[in-house]
């Protein structure tokens, strides 16, 4: 079976469920309940033979034997009794919930679709790929929330590309979402090292890779993604449950690959007796970090400095305003040019991300040994953004997209770029900025155009109306968020301007 036919046959029986209230975000949970357990129980037939770590009377066969009312009433309990188990159990059953309606439903979805398949020998090709096309099909549904969660696989694939993790390497991702980054990262090194050893391939099953996750309905998700895709193993999954901005963990990785969540500053809302309510932002103060800010987007590229070893790679999906924001942020610009070699900056176009309103940038830097003089010689700029428009379903972004920038990352030798752009060629979108060019500029503003705007220009160059009202849509929504966080700063909490 192809990971297609398999993505249908389970998006089929969410059809079923959705008449019975069952949202997408729901389904993806309680079949990672069940694979789960499928799964596991499969691992002690031959040729495996290995010890589950399930409780017999929580295992799979016992779902299997059940029906009607008994079936529903055993489910709940496995559901609970699993979730106050430690290590990888509580991570993938912590806090579970039934969210069947009809205990005929739930029979169908054990013995029909789940118990028919052996899933531990399909391919992790097919089943990864499978739970992948459920997770994005998630994503797409604005309604849910999950989109924010899930980052195009076109660009992590891209960005993997240029990072480019060796088989010995460690890599982390602190905001790991649904696992994207960590599998992608596993398919690159198992792809460019067909004679790995058998420590290497270990190595990588069960140490080179790190997820940090605040969600814990987001961390299973991830956690069956990673299984799936042959990173971990039933008893030990490598996704943290944790606030990872909260302290420095004290592990240093060789890489870090992120999308830090976009949105607006970390903020508790407090009820006073008389009833009205504030906000109390979240400053984040750590001795290793260089400002003190509630911006969570400026503090997790001050944590990600912190994740990686000297000479360490980073590749972070990072909003606009960390290009260009004041006070902290200008601190932790000239910081960053300073102390890593900020190398590369990738200008994101409109339309790519499920949460709306989001103008993004790739910052790939390295971490340096402390230096009186900057490491940051030459900032090098891609404009993915200007004259493109690209909408999450009628025009999405493809790996193809992404070719250009790619080749001149040129990640063989990144000395050896050359520029696309010169005096004859002012429509090149890859041109070079020398650090004190950088330095100079207000702020040390890194929010960098250079291109001219062909929709401005002539009426002929339009991009189709739907493209037009999106990238509207886009623009409201960035400068709602700007809004918020002004009324945040006044002190106002933000919250007429709350959703």
């Amino acid at each position: 079976m192809n990971a297609s036919t398999l993505v249908q046959k389970l998006w089929n029986y969410c059809n079923v469920l959705r008449d019975d209230g069952m949202g997408y975000g729901d389904y993806v949970e309680q079949l990672t309940f069940l694979l789960f357990l499928k799964m596991a129980d499969e691992r002690t037939q031959p040729p495996y033979r290995q010890k589950s770590i399930v409780p017999a009377a929580y295992a799979w066969p016992t779902l299997v034997a059940q029906d009607g009312d008994e079936l529903f009433d055993h489910y709940r309990h496995v559901l609970e009794a699993l979730g106050q188990q430690k290590g990888t159990l509580g991570l993938i059953f912590g806090k579970a919930q039934n969210k069947f309606q009809d205990p005929a439903k739930l029979r169908r979805v054990i013995v029909d679709l789940i118990d028919k398949e052996n899933w531990s020998a399909l391919g992790v090709d097919v089943k990864g790929d499978a739970y992948e096309g459920l997770l994005e099909k998630n994503a797409q549904d604005l309604k849910s929330g999950a989109g924010q969660y899930f980052t195009p696989r076109a660009l992590i694939q891209a960005m993997v590309d240029c990072i480019a993790p060796k088989p010995d390497e460690y890599v982390c991702d602190p905001a790991c979402g649904t696992g994207g980054f960590l599998f992608t990262a596993y398919n690159y090194v198992i792809a460019h090292h067909p004679n790995l050893t058998r420590e290497q391939k270990q190595h990588l099953r069960e140490n080179a890779f790190t997820g940090v996750e605040l969600v814990q309905a987001t961390a299973r998700v991830c956690a069956m993604n990673l299984l799936l895709h042959g990173i971990g193993s039933e008893t030990s999954v490598p996704v943290q449950v944790t606030d990872a901005l909260a302290s420095d963990p004290g592990e240093r990785y060789d890489v870090v690959l992120a999308n830090p969540p976009f949105g607006k500053k970390s903020s508790t809302m407090i009820v006073g007796e008389d009833g009205r309510t504030t906000s109390e932002k979240e400053i984040i103060e750590r001795d290793d970090f260089w400002a003190t800010t509630s911006n969570k987007q400026l503090n997790f590229v001050q944590h990600i400095k912190t994740l990686l070893d000297i000479h360490g790679r980073a590749a972070v999906v990072v909003p606009d305003n960390v290009l260009f924001e004041g006070g902290a942020g200008e601190t932790i610009r000239r910081k960053l040019l300073h102390e890593c070699e900020v190398h590369t900056l990738l200008r994101l176009p409109t339309g790519l991300f499920y949460a709306q309103g989001v103008k993004a940038n790739v910052l790939f830097f390295d971490k340096k040994p402390a230096s009186e003089t900057p490491w940051t010689k030459t900032l090098w700029i891609y404009d993915l953004r200007t004259n493109q428009h690209f909408t999450l379903k009628t025009a999405p972004l493809k790996r193809e997209d992404l070719d250009e920038f790619v080749t001149c990352y040129h990640t063989a030798n990144r000395h050896a770029r050359v520029p696309t752009w010169n005096a004859d060629a002012p429509e090149g979108r890859w041109r070079a900025y020398r650090y004190d060019e950088l330095i100079a500029r207000d702020k040390a503003s890194l929010d960098i155009f250079w291109l001219r705007d062909d929709s401005l220009a002539e009426s002929d160059n339009l991009p189709a109306p739907e493209v037009i009202a999106q990238e509207i849509v886009d623009d409201l929504e960035a400068a709602l968020e700007q809004f918020r966080l002004i009324a945040a700063d006044l002190g106002g909490g933000g919250s007429a301007l709350e959703d």
